[in-house]
């Protein structure tokens, strides 16, 4: 019997492969593809401003992207079930500077397997999900393998998985 929540299996087969590509418009700018950032090493955020497992770890998400945002690591969040009012207050109230898309049809989340949420993917510069994190991510963890993508060490290793107490579900 498979004994994991389908909310931590979110992305799971995603790790290894290509990441999926997705045109989404940019909260107070123009739209975005993932070729933009194509052979920078990007770390994908998906949350919501009602999610508190997301509240708790945007504050972390933001010093993570001002650390290493001059070495060229892109934090892009992808924002679930909000409409752009929403998600504006959200950047304004956590004061976020990294960019961050809409979701409006929910493809991207769906073509990311995302079942709850945050979930954060970790894409390495050849444009593979090499890790991915279900649940709040620890500022410590996130930046240990926003450090490692950055000089495009291979994660796929590391402890993957999730926080079972710091994920909602969507349902």
């Amino acid at each position: 019997m498979n004994k994991s929540t389908a909310t931590s299996r979110s992305g799971k087969e995603l790790v290894g492969r290509e990441a999926p590509g997705f045109v989404a418009p940019v909260i107070g700018a123009q739209l975005a593809t993932l070729d933009d950032y194509k052979g920078l090493p990007l770390i994908l955020n998906f949350w919501a401003s009602w999610c508190p497992p997301c509240r708790e770890e945007t504050p972390g998400m933001e010093r993570v992207w001002r650390k290493y945002r001059e070495d060229g690591l892109v934090i892009l969040g992808v924002n679930v079930q909000d409409g752009e009012d929403e998600a504006r207050r959200y950047i304004n109230e956590f004061g976020v500077t990294f960019p961050n898309v809409l979701d409006l049809d929910g493809r991207v989340t769906i073509d990311y397997g995302v079942t709850g949420l945050p979930v954060t993917f970790f894409v390495a510069r050849d444009g593979t999900i090499s890790g991915r994190w279900v649940g709040s991510i620890s500022e410590t963890r996130l930046d240990s393998w926003a450090r490692s993508l950055k000089e495009n060490k291979d994660i796929r290793n590391t402890n993957h998985g999730e926080n079972p107490k710091g994920y909602r579900s969507l349902n």
